[in-house]
């Protein structure tokens, strides 16, 4: 089964593109420090760094480097962490992307493949509110066909400030909250970290959003300008067939829901609460209107049960 998470929001940097370069420069008359580009401005936690051109072969190997160490908690697989950074290749001078300029921090599961794989194993371990440097090598990064402005086989260097950290529950949890309209699908309650069993009724579906707690927990409200990490499951309401499924990859999705395309997904998780499980019948005029995506014909109505485990 392919994953659709791509379609329900706007594609993320090292997920599946690189935004457009930097105009900044870094001076490539630095000298390297501990084998890595050494920062030559901005080098305290939360300042835009300038990076020095890496001088000689780059480390074959993926380097972590500790820049300034944070006094919080040790990154782990599954965290939903809130970073800013910089990225260039170790033979430019040119950045290619940073958040510092965009104001705007980068959210992501830690060890969910939601990155190269040089963030995801160069991260764990660090401290919250640290400053880390990475040096990552072409296998963990874009490999052989490179990504946009980087070229092939790109040794890659990220000046990375941890922000924060989220441990994600494996489930939903709260109060039951009554199903009793036959005309909607059924959603299990068992909070066992397994994905939910949905049972779509034969009736025809609604023609409004249908946003409904299933498990109602006692958390914080999600706000449209909030990032949710999520796990679900995502059934066409016709045949009632699967397209997708966290729980299949034991890998949760982090949905800045700014950024989130799919209109009735978005709508139907605001004003949620955290830690929750919700049903969403999504009507097609809210979902992918007359466009075939994918296993997803057109016109169709989708239905997800998702389970709200934090916000970031």
């Amino acid at each position: 089964m392919r994953r659709i998470a791509g379609l329900l929001v706007a594609p993320l940097l090292l997920l599946s593109a690189v935004a457009c370069g930097s105009d900044d420069k870094a001076s490539d008359s630095a000298s390297s420090k501990n084998g890595v580009p050494a920062i030559t401005a901005g080098a305290k936690f939360g300042e835009k760094p300038t990076l020095s051109k890496g001088k000689g072969d780059p480390p074959k190997e993926l380097k972590t480097e500790v820049i300034s160490e944070g006094d919080g908690a040790k990154l782990k697989n599954g965290d939903a962490i809130q970073v800013n950074y910089l990225g260039q290749s170790w033979d430019s001078d040119k950045p290619f992307d940073n958040s510092f300029d965009r104001k705007q921090p980068f959210d992501l599961t830690l060890g969910a493949g939601m990155v190269i794989q040089g963030w995801d194993k160069g991260l764990v371990g660090q401290k919250v509110g640290s400053r880390v440097q990475l040096v990552i090598p072409p296998e963990l990064g874009y490999g052989e066909q490179g990504q946009g402005d980087i070229k092939p086989k790109a040794t890659l260097v990220f000046v990375v400030d941890i922000l924060k950290a989220t441990q994600i529950p494996a489930s939903a949890k709260g109060t039951e909250v009554a199903q009793d309209n036959t005309d909607l699908p059924k959603v299990g309650v068992k909070t066992d970290g397994k994905a939910p069993t949905v049972t779509i009724p034969k009736s025809d579906p609604p023609k409004k959003l249908v946003s409904n707690y299933v498990l109602e927990s006692d958390g914080e409200v999600v706000k449209e300008s909030d990032s949710v990490v999520v796990n679900y499951v995502g059934m066409i309401w016709k045949d009632a067939k699967e397209f997708d499924n966290t729980y299949s990859t034991g890998k949760t999705q982090t949905f800045p829901l700014s950024q989130v395309t799919l209109k009735g997904l978005k709508t139907g998780l605001i004003d949620k609460k955290v830690g929750s499980r919700v049903l969403l019948v999504i009507p097609p005029d809210q979902a992918f209107g007359d466009q075939q995506q994918q296993a997803i014909p057109k016109n169709s109505t989708l239905v997800f049960a998702v389970d709200i485990l934090a916000k970031v």
